[in-house]
């Protein structure tokens, strides 16, 4: 059936058939080769929108720089971790709490926006690997960032029209999103607006309701309050802008890279370096590290092991598609606004901070509890998906000249190598008792065992 899916269920054929949370608008996509070795898709693409953009005030803007000087100047140079971590998540002036981030008038664009077809797919990867684990009566679909809910929306419609397949199963819905701004942009498009009902932000649970498709929808601060269960883990360019500290190697060992005031400025911040070994550097450095550069995440450390015992426990997977490297990369610290690369710190607050992901460590933070795939790039896992063939069936039933042309675009935007068919890489978690992973290739345990859609050749 899930094949069937793929096949022959038309779904949405496209941008211009969305209504407005599509725009049929395609603006020339800018390729911007960056100093730090990595690439974030610049100048807005094929974009599907569903809300106006929130005006920050120049006020606020220059609040955090000022918060930022005077905990500076309070308590010394501070490391890139706590500079992400106000910059992004400050409840008074932080990015993601006033801002519209996603989109032409916002700072950045990503695949779900781009192409319905790519959360599609996840939504087949769930219910593949839900079929896989024997087709248990319960299971949460659990999206940790969901950006516009643009992806939980895609998968959801996937859930409905293979609703014989997952009948009388119970399937709930739960977001963690810190920003109370993106989670009313969230509810406005996966719930009907009465449904929604607004509980205290400071519970653990802060906003429940209804969606559209008629299942339980939570949304939390944080994946501790979210609960255990058999469960699908989404996560869509979550991990990369979780704070990362920034190492140097010098002649005196590792050296953490911290935030000052530039003394002939002291309205400008700076990088300086640590005189002398911090509590992370002592900590977190892999001390047989060849780079002379190293940048580290242990909030992602510390999520990716909660996941692992979750799914060790309870079952399930989790999937994450991000920028990302296999421990090789080193200075991938960046800014964008308005589709631009911007100055890190320049004018904090008033755009996106973003690391690449260090896939090598997610998997070393697993601790072992559970068997990881990837990373692999999105080209290869959405071909494995069944991409090409989800495609076809959109054009065939499709006459409409511009819906053509704009599949096609979106396609070409999140598989071309030269976009985002590289950049972008999934990595999975999953129980043990999946399958194993030996000498390069997929093993299966025991007869009943079946491959990892998008890790390998999704069967037609």
């Amino acid at each position: 059936m899930v094949i069937g899916w793929l096949r022959g269920v038309k779904g949405h054929l496209g941008p211009m058939s969305l209504g407005s949370c599509w725009t049929s608008a395609m603006i020339k996509l800018k390729r911007t080769n960056f100093l730090l070795g990595s690439e974030r898709l610049c100048d807005g693409q094929l974009m599907r929108l569903c809300s106006g953009t929130s005006k920050s005030t120049k006020e606020r803007d220059s609040l955090m720089l000022k918060h930022l000087v005077a905990k500076i100047k309070a308590t010394g140079p501070i490391s890139v971790a706590e500079y992400m971590r106000e910059v992004l998540t400050n409840p008074v002036a932080g990015y993601y709490y006033h801002r519209d981030v996603v989109g032409p008038q916002g700072d950045f664009i990503t695949s779900p926006e781009i192409s319905q077809i790519f959360g599609e797919l996840l939504g087949i990867w769930c219910i593949s690997e839900w079929i896989a684990a024997g087709k248990p009566k319960a299971f949460h679909l659990v999206e940790l960032g969901p950006g516009r809910g643009t992806l939980a929306s895609d998968v959801l419609r996937v859930f409905s029209q293979l609703n014989s397949l997952l009948r009388a199963r119970e399937i709930s819905v739960h977001l963690v999103e810190v920003s109370s701004n993106l989670s009313e942009t969230q509810a406005q498009l996966l719930t009907e607006g009465e449904h929604c009902l607004l509980h205290d932000p400071s519970a653990a649970v802060y906003k429940t309701g209804i969606t559209k498709t008629g299942l339980p929808i939570s949304w939390y601060k944080d994946l501790q309050d979210v609960p255990k269960g058999f469960a699908f883990y989404l996560a869509h360019e979550f991990f990369d802008v979780l704070p990362i500290h920034k190492f140097q190697k010098t002649k005196q060992g590792w050296r953490e890279i911290l935030i000052d005031i530039e003394p002939q400025s002291p309205e400008k911040l700076r990088f300086v370096l640590a005189p002398s070994a911090t509590f992370a550097s002592k900590a977190l450095i892999k001390r047989d590290d060849e780079r002379s550069h190293v940048e580290i995440c242990p909030e992602a450390g510390v999520i990716i092991h909660s996941l692992a015992s979750r799914i060790a426990e309870d079952g399930g997977a989790a999937l994450i598609a991000d920028y990302g490297h296999n421990g090789t990369k080193t200075d991938t610290f960046r800014g964008f606004r308005g589709h631009q690369l911007h100055e890190v710190l320049m004018a904090p607050g008033t755009a996106d901070l973003t690391a690449d992901v260090d896939f090598s460590y997610l998997r070393h933070m697993t601790r072992g509890k559970v068997t990881t795939l990837g990373p692999v790039t999105q080209q290869a896992f959405l071909k494995n998906m069944g991409i090409d063939v989800r495609l076809q069936v959109l054009l065939k039933n499709t006459s409409d000249p511009a819906t053509h042309k704009s599949l096609i675009e979106a396609y070409d935007i999140i598989m071309n190598p030269e976009e985002m068919g590289k950049r972008f890489k999934f990595f999975a978690l999953m129980p043990h008792g999946r399958l194993i992973y030996q000498d390069t290739k997929f093993v299966k345990r025991g007869s009943t065992a079946s491959p990892v859609a998008g890790f390998s050749e999704l069967q037609l």
